[in-house]
């Protein structure tokens, strides 16, 4: 079978009127898709990361893949990467997965297909009940980011699909990058609930010798950003002397970026101080949303030299 006749059927209409979903951004919620790969666990994504599920087409190998790659498809003339996800979420009765449906999914400007048993359906969610995974769920070696509860109690791991695609084909290597004179008591704070984010944003703040401080969700952020800005006050001190940029990831638990950016820019204590949005969410649609809740720039992950060069001129002296 040629590349060009290995192409991809049409979406299931399970992902249609995607549009009406960007008013959730914001409104602290978010839609997951749930789906299986053949064990009791369920799983799930954000819908927003999905571009269209369908019947696995016919997968053409070729040599020297990442394990867990099984091949590439055709997606309407663009070459893409099939995963199997059931090699990367090492579970008992991963066998029993068919990989019968193809999740098409877009991150970081880059689109990939899954492969899962089956897709269940989509549920709406306040991430206001979603938690950091603790106990038990912390030995899948970050590939889940956090996890919910449905209405009738069943447990939902939501993926971390960045480390996921971290582990199939490696870490963005931060080049060198021209340091940042930058004031003795400046520094950036940053949030991402993203393992591999959070040392793919520190690799790139270390080569612009740039001081951080870090939260890993939205909550935390703006409970330390707080106080933070209360120390300011009681030493009579202006925040943003020292404080010079928040960098904030769009998709978190308890808080996402979209509320925490209006929390920011609702309090006086942090005016002057620059927010930008960086997400792997990195459509128009996001970015509009961005803008609509105060953001002032929106970087999509993960280019080094981009968002070097976007957080250059805030920073500096």
């Amino acid at each position: 079978m040629s590349m060009q006749e290995s192409t991809v059927p049409a979406p299931t209409s399970l992902l249609d009127a995607v549009d009406g979903r960007t008013k959730l951004a914001g409104s602290n919620r978010m839609e997951l898709l749930l789906f299986s790969i053949g064990t009791p666990e369920v799983f799930a994504i954000n819908v927003f990361k999905v571009r269209e599920v369908c019947k696995t087409p016919e997968i053409t190998l070729t040599p020297n893949m990442p394990a867990g790659v099984d091949g590439v498809i055709n997606l309407r003339g663009n070459i893409i990467p099939v995963l199997d996800l059931s090699f990367f979420l090492d579970r008992d009765g991963v066998a029993n997965c068919t990989k019968r449906t193809m999740m098409v999914t877009e991150y970081s400007r880059r689109t990939q297909g899954f492969l899962v048993d089956n897709v269940d359906r989509i549920v709406r969610v306040d991430w206001e009940s979603v938690r950091a995974p603790d106990g038990l769920m912390a030995r899948t070696d970050g590939l889940v980011t956090a996890i919910t509860d449905l209405p009738d109690g069943q447990l939902v791991s939501i993926l971390d699909v960045e480390q996921i695609l971290a582990t199939a084909f490696g870490e963005v290597a931060v080049p060198d990058l021209e340091p940042i004179d930058t004031a003795p008591n400046s520094f950036l704070f940053f949030v991402d609930d993203s393992s591999v984010a959070r040392r793919e944003i520190g690799a790139v703040m270390d080569k612009l010798c740039v001081r951080t401080q870090l939260a890993t969700n939205g909550n935390e952020a703006l409970n330390r950003l707080r106080a933070l800005a209360a120390q300011a006050e009681r030493d009579g001190e202006r925040l943003s002397e020292s404080l010079r940029v928040i960098l904030v990831d769009a998709e978190m638990p308890e808080m996402d970026g979209f509320v925490l950016t209006r929390h920011i820019k609702a309090d006086r204590r942090f005016a002057g101080i620059p927010v930008v949005m960086h997400s792997s969410l990195s459509s128009e649609a996001n970015k509009a949303m961005g803008v609509a809740v105060g953001v002032d720039a929106y970087v999509a992950k993960f280019n080094p030299e981009i968002l070097a060069d976007t957080l250059r001129p805030l920073i500096g002296r």
